[in-house]
């Protein structure tokens, strides 16, 4: 029984993934101009003294949505 709901819970997390991503503003093309990530990736380079940093949790965001990793839709 506690299989079946992992996996179910996995499905869920798989398709919800790219819709709240795709929300808040990582698209195929990039990040979306006033948008929630545009917040956080200037947020980020303001903290980094003027640039986002390589590896960071924007940064990698950025790049899987850049490949299309995250299905995400423009």
């Amino acid at each position: 029984q506690w299989g079946h709901m992992i996996m179910h819970g996995d499905a869920l997390t798989v398709a919800i993934v790219p819709v709240v991503f795709g929300t808040i503003g990582f698209t195929s093309t990039g990040i979306a101009e006033g948008s929630v990530a545009a917040k956080m990736m200037s947020s980020a380079a303001i903290t980094n003294g003027g640039g986002v940093a390589a590896g960071g949790v924007i940064a990698t965001l950025q790049s899987l949505d850049s490949t299309n990793l995250l299905n995400l839709k423009e």
